[in-house]
């Protein structure tokens, strides 16, 4: 058996600067990862079996068989095993459980994340390397983010988003998540944006350069769902803040905390608001 932890992803920024030919946007963004997130447990089995248990399970979980079926057949986990399959030429067969901690449509890579954890729990079960270029064929192949969830490195992304250069810095930092309990539509997000290029990324250090950053989706998103802003302006106003900012197409947002102390204040508040939160670290 194997068990592949599947961290938060955060966009400490992320620049939109132009829709491309081939429907994609050019982006640029400064990825890093949680110590914690969802989690993935495979093992073979007679036969292909995937279920869904934790927290946000009921979100993924329908209610009819059919439904069932048709939601297993279309989640990026069974995607990600089925792709795998096809291009090693394996046969065996996977049970596979998702530990699903992490709210859906959220902004912070959970399905990119659970595909890319499934993609490393397969390469290891199988003994193929995880520098294998296959695998990130794959997971380019099923969505743009996933090739910088399957390093779980802190780097830069270009183009769609999957030309990754490794960045170090900020390992460590006390970390705090918060979702305010909506789920914002990427594509929607997307429509939203106005189409103005703000500009490149500078120079300089991690958070230096995330700090002089912006998130492009932020006020579509905010649009569609105004207590983005409520969770941003708390976020923003919290004691022992060093940056605060909306991860990804939304809703969750994030702030980075100089102490652990600071940190669970800021926790402690957004519980008073009802909001999901989850206090942990950069990895």
């Amino acid at each position: 058996m194997i068990v592949e932890p599947a961290p938060a992803k955060i966009n400490l920024a992320l620049h939109v600067r132009h829709r491309r030919p081939d429907g994609y946007h050019e982006l640029e963004t400064l990825f890093a990862f949680a110590t914690e997130g969802d989690e993935i447990t495979l093992e073979t089995a007679d036969a292909d079996a995937f279920d869904i248990t934790g927290p946000f399970a009921a979100a993924l979980t329908p209610s009819s068989i059919q439904e069932r079926e048709e939601a297993t057949n279309d989640n990026l986990v069974t995607r990600a095993r089925n792709a795998f399959r096809e291009l090693f030429g394996i046969t065996d067969k996977y049970r596979i459980t998702l530990t699903k901690n992490l709210p859906i449509a959220s902004g912070i890579g959970g399905g990119s994340a659970d595909a890319a954890a499934t993609l490393r729990a397969l390469a290891r079960l199988s003994n193929i390397p995880l520098t294998d270029q296959r695998l990130t064929d794959i997971a380019a192949s099923l969505g743009a983010d996933i090739p910088a969830c399957l390093t779980g490195r802190t780097a830069l992304g270009t183009g769609r988003g999957d030309d990754l250069a490794d960045l170090t810095g900020l390992a460590g930092t006390p970390l705090l998540l918060v979702n305010p309990g909506v789920a914002v539509s990427t594509a929607a997000v997307f429509a939203g944006w106005d189409g103005v290029d703000r500009g490149a990324l500078p120079d300089g250090d991690l958070l230096t350069r995330a700090r002089a950053g912006r998130n492009d989706l932020e006020p579509p998103a905010s649009r569609l769902a105004p207590v983005i802003a409520s969770v941003r302006a708390q976020l923003d106003a919290a004691s022992g803040a060093i940056l605060s900012r909306m991860s990804g197409s939304g809703a969750t947002c994030f702030a980075l905390f100089d102490t652990a102390t600071a940190r669970d204040a800021a926790a402690a508040d957004a519980d008073a608001q009802g909001w999901w939160r989850l206090a942990t670290t950069l990895a």
